[in-house]
C-alpha cells in the first residue's frame, strides 16, 4: 500500500499502536479502504440484528497471515468513524482459524483500548475485561464469518505479550513482502 493513510508507522514514539478504524462500533455496515479511490467503500451489510461490538480496524504497515493488515478490535465505549486514526494500547489477542473453500488460514484479532493524553487505558489486560465479553466477541466473529460462507474457530486467547509478538511478526512479514 503506497497511500499515505497506510504509510503511517505501526507504533507511536511512545510505543502505543496506530489503528485506522474502518468500521465503527454499532455499525451494520462493514467498510474497507479502497486504494484506487482512496476512499472507504461499503464492502458488506451485516444481517438485521448484527452489528460490530466495538470499533474495528487495522494497524498500518503490517501483514497478517491472511494477507491483510493486522485486524484490531478497539474496546471503547463510543464509536468513532471510518478513517479515524486512534492511538491504542494492546491488551490481548483472540487467535483463530478461518476456513473457506476447504482452505484454513490463521486470522488473529488483536484487542486494544484507545488512549489519549487525557484518557488513560480503560483496561490493561484481556483478563481485565468484564466477564463474558471475550466469549461474546468470539461469537460475533463466528457469526460474522458464517454469513459469508466461512468458518471461524477461536483457538486461544492471549494477553498483551502475545499481542505484541503477533504485531512484531506482522511488521516483519510486511517488510519482507515490500522487498519482493
Amino acid at each position: 500500500m503506497n497511500d499515505s493513510l497506510f504509510t503511517l508507522k505501526p507504533r507511536t514514539e511512545s510505543g502505543l499502536v496506530n489503528i485506522i478504524v474502518d468500521t465503527p462500533k454499532g455499525s451494520r455496515n462493514k467498510f474497507k479502504y479502497d486504494e484506487k479511490t482512496r476512499c472507504f467503500r461499503l464492502s458488506r451489510i451485516l444481517p438485521i440484528g448484527a452489528s460490530f461490538p466495538f470499533d474495528f480496524g487495522s494497524i498500518p504497515m503490517t501483514s497478517a497471515e491472511d494477507g491483510d493488515a493486522l485486524d484490531v478490535l478497539v474496546i471503547g465505549d463510543a464509536p468513532s468513524f471510518p478513517g479515524c486514526l486512534l492511538t491504542g494500547k494492546l491488551i490481548g489477542t483472540i487467535s483463530g482459524e478461518q476456513t473457506e473453500k476447504n482452505k484454513t488460514i490463521r486470522n488473529d484479532r488483536l484487542l486494544a483500548v484507545p488512549v489519549t493524553p487525557a484518557n488513560p487505558p480503560l483496561f490493561e489486560h484481556i483478563d481485565d475485561l468484564p466477564s463474558g465479553w471475550i466469549t461474546e466477541i468470539e461469537h460475533f466473529f463466528i457469526s460474522y464469518n458464517r454469513v459469508q460462507g466461512r468458518e471461524y474457530k477461536p483457538i486461544k486467547r492471549g494477553g498483551p505479550k502475545v499481542a505484541e509478538e503477533t504485531l512484531a511478526n506482522a511488521e516483519q512479514r510486511y517488510k519482507r513482502e515490500q522487498k519482493q
